[in-house]
């Protein structure tokens, strides 16, 4: 009896070239959105003190989200860290830099933190740190270095804040990824509500005038709150999960790398912030070592499932 041939595999294969053209869109328009969201938060936080509007944000996020979801109470330490790491560390150090630094070059910073994740993993978890991604440490650092040359690089004190915001977004991936019992929404929704007593906190010790900014805000700072909040946190990462669920990890997150391209671009063209080569060569290189970084395993857990969106 002749042996019968196995009928060619029909499995796809994954690709950017796979996704469909309305999910192309999708990706493309939040990258857009969370790219305009820097520029956004950096004019409110003109009318509104930085972390006083980080609490605000937080506090309609939590409006919307936490009333419809429950956390198991177990999980309750989770979500507490998560809220320091994501919403005090991250989100309130990036907005108490933004007054002292360009949209732009903090975009690219805040990048480091892939790097960061990717250390972490290794020197914490003992996960092997292979060539490839060892050449995309070097990378980034490298575009760093480029960027301290220029004109753009921010003081002593507003860069150690966006490596501490770095480093926040850093720890927070490797917690979220351990807890796969609380749905990301979920997570979000909770670890806001948790995140609001911290800032308002730290905004009572290290600012004045917050609750006068309320009356005296215009539109820039509650439009800031508004599109920060529902649009950068709810809407974008709305989508940019529900394609995490129709597609591989590798075939989305990449475009995550077009968030601080574009939030340099938009920063040149609406804020007039400085178009220095210097400062375009140095995100360039920067986001090449990122992106090498990210050509690994999905289930490795620097692979980052909560990208930077300000």
């Amino acid at each position: 009896m002749r042996a019968r041939l196995a009928p060619p595999s029909c499995a796809p294969t994954h690709s950017w070239f796979s996704m469909p053209f309305r999910d192309k869109l999708l990706v493309l328009t939040v990258i857009c959105v969370w790219a305009l969201n820097m520029i956004v938060v950096k004019l409110g936080i003109a009318e509104i003190p930085p972390l006083f509007m980080s609490a605000l944000r937080f506090v309609l996020v939590a409006a919307i989200i936490v009333p419809f979801t429950r956390v198991p109470v177990r999980l309750l330490p989770c979500v507490l860290l998560v809220s320091f790491t994501f919403g005090a560390l991250h989100f309130g150090l990036l907005f108490a830099a933004l007054p002292h630094a360009e949209a732009g070059t903090s975009a690219v910073i805040i990048q480091l933190g892939a790097p960061i994740a990717t250390l972490l993993a290794c020197l914490l978890l003992r996960e092997p740190l292979g060539l490839v991604r060892l050449a995309g440490l070097v990378v980034s650092v490298a575009g760093i270095a480029i960027l301290a040359i220029g004109p753009t690089m921010p003081a002593p004190l507003p860069l150690a804040l966006l490596l501490m915001s770095a480093t926040g977004w850093a720890v927070t991936n490797l917690i979220v990824k351990g807890v796969t019992e609380v749905k990301p929404m979920t997570m979000m929704g909770w670890s806001s509500l948790f995140a609001v007593p911290q800032l308002l906190a730290a905004s009572w010790l290290f600012e004045r005038g917050q609750w006068a900014s309320l009356g005296s805000a215009g539109w820039h700072g509650w439009f800031c709150v508004a599109y920060s909040a529902i649009g950068s946190s709810i809407i974008g990462y709305g989508i940019w999960y529900w394609l995490l669920q129709r597609h591989p990890i590798s075939v989305v997150v990449p475009y995550s790398m077009l968030n601080p391209l574009l939030t340099v671009l938009f920063g040149i063209v609406l804020i007039g912030d400085d178009p220095s080569p210097v400062k375009i060569i140095g995100a360039l290189v920067m986001v090449a070592g990122v992106a090498l970084i990210l050509r690994k395993p999905a289930r490795d857990l620097s692979n980052p499932t909560l990208p930077d969106t300000a």
